[in-house]
């Protein structure tokens, strides 16, 4: 009969090939008919109870678990104190609550805000899961990431039409009073996250406090040129482009789909989805309010 042997000085196992080393563990007693693949089994970990199968806790088999429930694998018949049916494993119960699951999934579940990873990785390193402690490095390096939070985006567009009226020159002593139709765009973007705020305001190039508010929002206004209406005669209005990009790849917001479009970039490039449509969910990019969350 092969035994298990501690390793001296070790609480971890280097090699599982020639005779694994078990914790203290007290299967039931003898009299009990052992396991069975498809039957359940009940672990005690540090006090805790958990109820599993043979197929899970063997998912792994070059894991310590593995090698103790593998199928004909001799354990001593020492018997629990508490007399109960379940095999006892001197480990952090609470710990092995995420192992198992581990072991049942496949994949690394941890609950949002898990400060315990340092406890969970000893534990997968003396239970040699080597797949689990594949994952939690990957975790681990991916913590410099920030999460997102959740935020509330809102984006507003408000279009009306102005009738302008000047004085075009036909001839040396020769003007004529002409009228054009200029399009003013009015826009409001409020944001709860500062990053996407400002993200937006870039967006736009939006660098002046007299374009710009403070808080979780600013304000747009821009009148595309017409082509009827002279240059002078617009800069004497007081009316101005709206531009998006970065250098070398500028390009003008002419109209509520356009300035629409890039909301929507910006909103889905910082984790936000879209939530509702106004007036038409058909027509996104003729609306006049768009909702984005963030959960």
């Amino acid at each position: 009969m092969t035994q298990f042997c501690p390793h001296p000085g070790s609480s971890a196992f280097s090699s599982l090939a020639v005779s694994p080393v078990v914790p203290k563990i007290s299967p039931p007693p003898v009299p009990s008919s052992p396991p069975s693949f498809g039957g359940p089994v009940t672990l005690n970990v540090g006090g805790t109870l958990y109820s599993t199968t043979l197929e899970t806790l063997t998912r792994f088999p070059d894991s310590m678990l593995g090698a103790m429930f593998r199928a004909g694998t001799p354990i001593p018949p020492n018997l629990s104190p508490q007399g109960g049916g379940h095999y006892f494993i001197d480990r952090d119960g609470k710990a092995f609550r995420h192992i198992l699951n581990f072991l049942r999934l496949g994949r690394l579940d941890l609950p949002r805000g898990y400060g315990e990873t340092a406890l969970l990785r000893a534990e997968a390193d003396f239970y040699q899961i080597q797949p689990l402690l594949d994952a939690l490095q990957d975790l681990e390096a991916s913590r410099g990431t920030p999460v997102p939070t959740a935020a509330l985006l809102h984006a507003d567009v408000d279009a009306s039409p102005r009738l302008v009226h000047f004085s075009a020159r036909r001839g040396p002593h020769h003007y004529e009073l002409s009228s054009v139709q200029v399009d003013t765009f009015r826009a409001n973007i409020f944001c709860t996250d500062p990053e996407c705020l400002g993200a937006m305001r870039a967006r736009f190039g939006v660098a002046s406090e007299d374009r710009a508010e403070g808080g979780p929002h600013f304000r747009l206004e821009w009148a595309p040129c017409p082509a009827e209406l002279p240059e002078v005669e617009y800069r004497r209005l007081g009316l101005q482009p709206l531009w998006t990009g970065g250098p070398g790849e500028l390009r003008e917001v002419v109209g509520t789909p356009g300035f629409l479009e890039e909301v929507l970039r910006v909103a889905l490039e910082h984790g936000f989805r879209l939530d509702s449509v106004f007036p038409d969910p058909e027509d996104l990019l003729n609306s006049r309010s768009l909702r984005f969350v963030r959960h």
